[in-house]
């Protein structure tokens, strides 16, 4: 482990899946300060842990949290061919695995833990928790696919004809898509940064990866009234990559006792690596207050599902967060009045 700054200090290693395949892990810890949870993170589709989420683990950690990653099979710097998902349940088992491994150690025993999901990520944290919820105290949601919006699910007979497709030449990469990279990071300085990661896929789709990544949407939306945990959800209102509508869908049918979303007015897909920096400050003030409420929570460190009862009658209520602060920009202040938190 090496440190990265006064407060931060950052780890890599490579493990063994399950297959023998050689995947890629890394890790920021708080540097002489007490660790509050563990975050595992879970990175979206053609991403990566060292370079994309660089930014996040480093500001959770500076907030006390220890902070692991993984690259998912045929991600970043992991084995396997370039964005090549052959099952998304094997992805969600490596994930598993490998926080257990971390989870088991003897100094994170009794520290709450939570899965932090970003757009694919998202459907991977889910599916995660799914497996064993009792060993979860959260989730955090940026821009989940958790759902295929209306918007954009394809013809019934497109469907048929991609898993056809998908078995004669399941890693051709001929899968029509838009510009993910130009449509979801808002900034153009930071959107030429990470076009410029050369561990960022940006070709086409392969075709079994296409439909591993619908199939997993599908299994999400048919057991979004099985989520019980604990979750924060954010979402950019002028999101073009996943509809906004798919996490009020979540937040809707989730049993969750304890539940928020939040919702940002002309914000992107992402949120937290390609919006202007005042932006991203803003979404991470919101992220750690909700961590740091729940890490010192000792019920819900004991036990999960206390705070998550499937039985508990939960009305929403839609109200407006404002600035109080002097400090900030009348433009910040603006923003803050329009956005729209669901609790």
């Amino acid at each position: 482990m090496v440190p990265i700054s006064e407060s931060v200090v950052y780890g890599e290693e490579y493990i063994l899946n399950s297959r023998q395949m050689k995947l890629f892990t890394c890790h920021w810890l708080p540097l002489e300060k007490e660790i509050k949870a563990l975050i595992f993170l879970c990175h979206g589709y053609g991403m990566e842990c060292s370079v994309y989420t660089r930014e996040t683990g480093m500001r959770l950690a500076r907030a006390g949290y220890a902070v692991y990653g993984i690259d998912y099979e045929g991600h970043g710097k992991s084995e396997g061919r370039r964005c090549y998902i052959p099952k998304f349940a094997q992805l969600v088992a490596d994930c598993e695995d490998y926080f257990r491994s971390i989870l088991e150690r003897e100094e994170y025993v009794n520290k709450p833990r939570f899965l932090f999901g970003e757009s694919m990520g998202g459907a991977v944290a889910i599916l995660v928790t799914q497996r064993d919820p009792s060993i979860w105290n959260g989730l955090v949601l940026v821009a989940p696919m958790c759902k295929i919006s209306e918007k954009v699910k394809p013809p019934a007979l497109v469907t048929a004809i991609l898993k056809k497709m998908a078995r004669l030449v399941p890693t051709w990469k001929i899968v029509p898509s838009k510009d993910i990279i130009k449509n979801a990071f808002k900034d153009p300085i930071k959107r030429v940064e990470i076009r410029s990661n050369p561990m960022a896929y940006q070709d086409q789709p392969r075709l079994l990866t296409a439909l591993e990544v619908l199939r997993a949407s599908e299994k999400v939306e048919r057991n979004l009234n099985k989520i019980f945990l604990p979750f924060l959800c954010l979402h950019g209102g002028a999101d073009k990559v996943t509809d906004p509508e798919v996490s009020k869908a979540l937040y809707k049918e989730a049993l969750s006792f304890d539940k928020t979303l939040n919702l940002y007015p002309g914000m992107w897909h992402g949120l937290i690596t390609g919006e202007p920096d005042e932006n991203v400050q803003l979404v991470f003030r919101d992220i750690t207050d909700w961590l740091d409420t729940r890490s010192q929570d000792k019920e819900s460190i004991t036990s999960p599902v206390l705070h998550s009862s499937s039985l508990a009658h939960f009305e929403p209520k839609l109200s407006a967060q404002h600035i109080t602060s002097e400090n900030r920009s009348h433009h910040n202040s603006e923003f803050h009045r329009q956005l729209v938190c669901w609790k």
